[in-house]
């Protein structure tokens, strides 16, 4: 089977998207690959968000605010979904050219135990410095095909994936229960790390990209760090399978930090160290949650629907 013969379910969970969402479904509908079917599951949003998507033909599912979940959510959509390949974009990741979908869906179907692709995530026009590193620290030029044997070279990063923009097997899925239930954060990889573990392989497909990056606030680094260390000590057996992933982060650290001493930009550099402090900071508090009471849990949170 090619990319043109495969059906393809674009399943896309929204929270009041806002303008970018209609750009978003342009651009898929620009596809040389087009989906069979476009579901939206949106979660109480108040502005056009569900207009925007019934104006394009998706299936709209609406949920409480309160009942998103990363992963159950993405577990539904992906159960509903009537394609035998389930592509996950975010509300704000727009794909950069025509191909974008035409190459991920090839880079998954290259061989037959590949059950997941993802893309390349580039920074879009707003970014800041210090986002557009980091999208170019985790999605380099060079794409590549991952194995369960790759940990032992790899680390962590042989599981890491992203749903913003990302095609997956639904038979594959099946195998491991899709994504499973209650997540903070990293339902993509908790799955990619157990279909590494069933046999499959994941690719990563540089040539498919999308324009999606955040400016977070020092304090938003602090939240989404703090999350990351929930999910990874709610997940201990990915550390023990995979490796601990303070390696990648320490790597990412240094790698930014060296650039900014050799440009010259003292004023950056102290702003990175600031950051990667709230970062750190919030890694390890996440690691230890549950030694703080829930209301700071929550606080602490940048997924604060989790703690309902």
């Amino acid at each position: 089977m090619d990319a043109n013969h495969a059906t393809v379910s674009a399943l896309i969970p929204t929270h009041n998207a806002g303008a970018v969402f209609d750009r978003v479904l342009t651009a898929l509908h620009r596809q040389t690959v087009q989906p069979m079917e476009l579901i939206v599951v949106d979660s109480a949003s108040i502005d056009d968000t569900v207009a925007i998507a019934r104006r394009r033909g998706a299936k709209v599912i609406s949920i409480g605010e309160n009942d998103y979940d990363h992963a159950a959510t993405r577990s539904r959509m992906a159960r509903e979904a009537r394609g035998e390949i389930v592509l996950f974009l975010t509300h704000d990741a727009l794909l950069v050219d025509d191909q974008a979908l035409e190459l991920l869906v090839a880079a998954l179907l290259r061989q037959d135990d590949i059950g997941c692709a993802y893309g390349r995530q580039l920074a879009d026009d707003t970014a800041t410095a210090s986002a557009r590193f980091l999208r170019d620290f985790n999605y380099p030029p060079d794409s590549h095909i991952r194995s369960f044997a790759d940990r032992e070279r790899l680390g962590f990063i042989t599981c890491f994936c992203s749903n913003s923009f990302a095609a997956w097997r639904k038979s594959a899925l099946e195998k491991i229960d899709f994504f499973g239930e209650a997540a903070i954060f990293g339902e993509d990889a908790r799955a990619a790390a157990r279909l590494l573990q069933a046999g499959f392989r994941v690719a990563y497909a540089a040539e498919a990209r999308v324009a999606h990056s955040h400016n977070y606030t020092m304090l938003e680094e602090f939240r989404r760090s703090f999350d990351i260390g929930v999910f990874h000590a709610r997940e201990t057996w990915l550390l023990d399978t995979f490796g601990q992933a303070a390696g990648r982060g320490g790597g990412l650290i240094v790698t930014e930090l060296a650039r900014l001493l050799r440009a010259g930009k003292l004023g950056r550099f102290v702003a990175a160290m600031a950051r990667n402090a709230a970062k750190a900071s919030g890694y390890i508090l996440g690691r230890r949650h549950r030694l703080l009471p829930r209301r700071l849990r929550r606080s602490f949170s940048m997924n604060r629907r989790f703690w309902r």
